[in-house]
């Protein structure tokens, strides 16, 4: 690891992540913390709202869920801490760079071998976190519905889309980087969120059916209520599907995918086992609310937004020394002026990708006001184009069906919920009616 002189703006870097990193932790603790003791005082009987309608035994399988993974979350936030300091101060990144410099040189290829060391070794760290919430947490409450040999098919064939679609974009972006000049950034922008749209058309009709079957939706009355609905709310979809969800977990969900005339309507099978269908004409009301307000292209838009900051400031960190040193690394600088240095451009993502997180963790509660307030309109529109009690009656069977516990703490609620809990949904939602 480098050692910075005194007061600079190297020596200030590394301080000021150290002492983000350690704040961050503490704070992610403290509304653990807060969280596990709020939902264990409240698991001995079901809050008077539900009584009637919520059996105590499903609210206490939910304190319990929400509990064991809060519990297992503070080792989690502790390791993810260890690795990103691993990574950066304590010299990680600086010592697989070094590696890679002395067997490959420098170059294109010795900077893609950085991104994909740092992914596979990264994934290979994440692996046991990832299996025990798979195979002990979701197992012991009923959700995992997955096989070891259906998860490992998962990982190897996420792990050959990734490849495939991953180091072509990290090539371009990286050749632009060192080939496009002082404004390469902007290039790199425009090109991420070309793909980012290209990705929206072709994921649901060529990536998605890697990992899951879709059938179209059989259900002749179903499908009538739903083109109805749609109509009504001037929205067209591709097509209505159904997904073998079941086969991989319990949790019951319904989403759109795709951009443009590919975007489609996916049920899980799971829930349309869960809800009737007014329940279910009533939750995709509820999704059409967030394109009837727009919610969608807002996010699309802050999306473009945020990453053009994002690669303008990665544009002028990558030039800086201090950036590297700071984060503990020793950039690609050749001390003979005689030999070209060897590029610095893999860091310089490595390092933004990694730090970002740590300085924008306490700008989070924002962007979860933000989300809830979308959820709030949704619900409000669902109610006016459906039966609001049918909704209702959905989100609250879901909410037992995936085990969401009732009474989360309110501080960790505004810190971390992108959907309002149960008691606020459901206060707020609307008197049934029907446009």
């Amino acid at each position: 690891m480098p050692t910075p002189d005194a007061f600079s703006p190297s020596t200030a870097l590394t301080f000021a992540f150290a002492a983000i990193v350690c704040a961050g932790l503490l704070l992610k603790f403290w509304l653990a913390s807060r969280q596990i003791r709020h939902v264990a005082e409240h698991r001995s009987s079901v809050p008077e709202a539900f009584a009637t309608r919520i059996a105590l035994a499903a609210h206490q399988k939910a304190a319990d869920y929400t509990i064991t993974k809060a519990r297992f979350g503070l080792l989690e936030m502790a390791l993810g801490a260890a690795v990103l300091l691993g990574w950066t101060l304590l010299g990680g990144l600086d010592a697989l760079n070094q590696a890679l410099l002395g067997a490959l040189g420098g170059g294109m290829v010795q900077q893609l071998a950085l991104l994909g060391a740092f992914v596979v070794i990264s994934a290979a760290i994440d692996l046991p976190v990832t299996l025990y919430q798979t195979f002990v947490i979701e197992q012991r409450f009923g959700f995992n519905k997955m096989t070891l040999a259906l998860w490992l098919a998962d990982l190897a064939k996420s792990a050959l889309v990734g490849t495939l679609i991953g180091l072509p974009i990290a090539a371009l972006i990286l050749w632009l980087m060192g080939a496009a000049g002082p404004l390469w950034w902007l290039w790199a922008w425009c090109l991420w969120m070309g793909l980012n749209l290209l990705l929206m058309v072709v994921y649901p009709t060529f990536i998605a059916p890697l990992f899951n079957k879709f059938q179209p939706l059989e259900d002749e009355s179903l499908k009538a209520r739903v083109t109805a609905l749609m109509q009504r709310c001037g929205f067209a979809a591709k097509g209505l599907f159904v997904m073998d969800g079941s086969r991989r977990s319990a949790h019951a969900n319904a989403y759109f995918t795709g951009f443009g005339a590919a975007k489609r309507v996916v049920f899980y099978d799971t829930l349309l086992r869960q809800l009737s269908p007014g329940e279910v004409e009533a939750v995709l009301a509820h999704e059409l609310g967030h394109f009837k307000h727009r919610h969608i292209l807002q996010r699309v838009a802050s999306l473009f937004a945020l990453s053009l900051v994002g690669f303008a400031l990665l544009g002028w960190l990558s030039t800086q020394v201090w950036f590297y040193t700071g984060l503990g690394v020793r950039p690609n600088i050749s001390l003979d002026l005689s030999v070209a240095a060897a590029p610095n451009d893999a860091l310089a993502l490595l390092l933004f990708l990694l730090a970002v997180p740590v300085f924008t963790l306490f700008i989070a509660p924002l962007f979860a006001q933000l989300s809830r307030r979308h959820e709030f309109e949704a619900d409000a529109y669902a109610a006016s184009q459906a039966s609001g009690a049918d909704l209702s009656s959905a989100l609250l069977k879901l909410y037992e069906d995936n085990a969401s516990t009732l009474t989360p703490d309110p501080v960790y609620v505004k810190f971390y919920y992108s959907h309002p809990p149960a008691s606020e949904r459901l206060a707020r939602m609307p008197s049934p009616a029907r446009a």
